[in-house]
C-alpha cells in the first residue's frame, strides 16, 4: 500500500483502474489547421496546478512563460491547462496528455501542504509507488536544519522518476518518461527551466513576424485567407482590438521554417498595404 497525505490509500492497481476512463474526456485543445507542418513537430501540453489559479488569486504568468519558451524551443503547444489541487483531477489530465503530446510540463503542487498533491498525482497516473530518493533526502535534510524531515518529504517521488535540483528553493522537481514536473513559484520555475532547457530542444525554434495596422480584421480577411493558402508553413493570426483612435488588428505569422516565413511576411506585407491604401 502507499500512504497518501490525509489517510487515503491507493495501490498502484486501484488507481490505475479508478483512472482508466479518463481517457475518454473531452479536452478543448487549439485547432488543428495546419497538419502537414505539425505532423513534423514535437507538441507539448502545459498542466498548471492550483486552486489559487483556477479562482483569479493568482495570475497564471507560468503558462504564458512556458509556452514562450518552448515555442523557443521549437514545440508546439496544443493545450494549457490549470486544474485545482486534486489528485484524480491531475492524474487524469496528465494520462491523457502524456499519450497525445511529446512534452508535458507540469508546475505547482510540490511543496509540503495538505494542497500540493502533484507527486501523488503523477504517481497515480503513472501507476507507480512513489519512494524516498536517499540521496534527494539527505541533502535537504543538511540544508533545512531547523525542519529536516519536514523537508525531507519533497524527496518522496514517483518510482522511476529523475530528480531535479532546485537552484532557489527546496521542492526538487523531476522527470518521469516525457513528463517534466517544475515547482510553482516562478522564480523557481524559470530558474529549474534554464537547466533542463537543451533537453527540452525539440527541433528549429517556431519564429514570428508581427506588424500592427490600422484596420479591421473583415477588411482584410481574404489577404489573411490567400496566405494560409499560399503559405501552408506558416500560421496566420489577427488579434483585433479597439481604442479611442479607432481599430487595430495585429497580425501575426508563426513557422519553423524561416524561409518561409521570410517569404510569407514580405508577401504579406505588399498584400496588405495594397489592400488598405484601395479603401483609403
Amino acid at each position: 500500500m502507499h500512504q497518501v497525505r490525509g489517510g487515503r490509500k491507493h495501490t498502484r492497481l486501484e488507481l490505475a483502474e479508478e483512472l482508466g476512463g479518463a481517457l475518454g474526456d473531452v479536452l478543448v485543445e487549439a485547432p488543428d489547421l495546419h497538419a502537414a507542418i505539425l505532423a513534423e513537430m514535437s507538441t507539448a501540453a502545459i498542466l498548471t496546478i492550483g486552486n489559487e489559479l483556477l479562482s483569479g488569486d493568482v495570475e497564471n504568468t507560468n503558462g504564458s512563460w512556458l509556452a514562450r519558451q518552448l515555442e523557443a524551443a521549437g514545440a508546439d503547444v496544443r493545450l494549457i491547462a490549470v486544474l485545482p489541487d486534486e489528485i484524480h483531477e491531475i492524474a487524469r489530465m496528465l494520462r491523457a496528455q502524456a499519450e497525445r503530446a511529446d512534452l508535458v510540463l507540469v508546475t505547482g503542487g510540490l511543496g509540503g501542504t495538505p494542497d500540493d498533491l502533484t507527486r501523488d498525482a503523477v504517481a497515480a497516473a503513472f501507476g507507480v509507488a512513489q519512494v524516498e530518493y536517499a540521496e534527494v533526502a539527505a541533502d535537504l535534510r543538511a540544508r533545512f536544519r531547523g525542519d529536516p524531515e519536514y523537508a525531507a518529504r519533497w524527496a518522496l517521488l514517483p518510482e522511476g522518476s529523475r530528480p531535479l535540483a532546485n537552484p532557489l528553493g527546496g521542492a526538487p522537481g523531476f522527470v518521469l518518461e516525457h513528463v517534466y514536473v517544475l515547482p510553482g513559484l516562478p522564480a523557481e520555475m524559470e530558474a529549474m527551466y534554464e537547466t533542463i532547457e537543451d533537453e527540452l530542444r525539440a527541433g528549429p525554434p517556431i519564429d514570428s513576424w508581427r506588424q500592427t495596422y490600422r484596420t479591421t480584421e473583415s477588411r482584410i480577411v481574404a489577404i489573411l485567407e490567400q496566405a494560409l493558402e499560399k503559405y501552408p508553413q506558416v500560421r496566420v493570426g489577427s488579434y483585433p482590438s479597439f481604442g479611442a483612435s479607432g481599430p487595430y488588428v495585429e497580425v501575426v505569422l508563426k513557422s519553423n521554417d524561416p524561409d518561409a516565413l521570410e517569404a510569407a511576411a514580405a508577401w504579406l506585407t505588399q498584400a496588405l498595404e495594397q489592400r488598405l491604401d484601395h479603401l483609403t
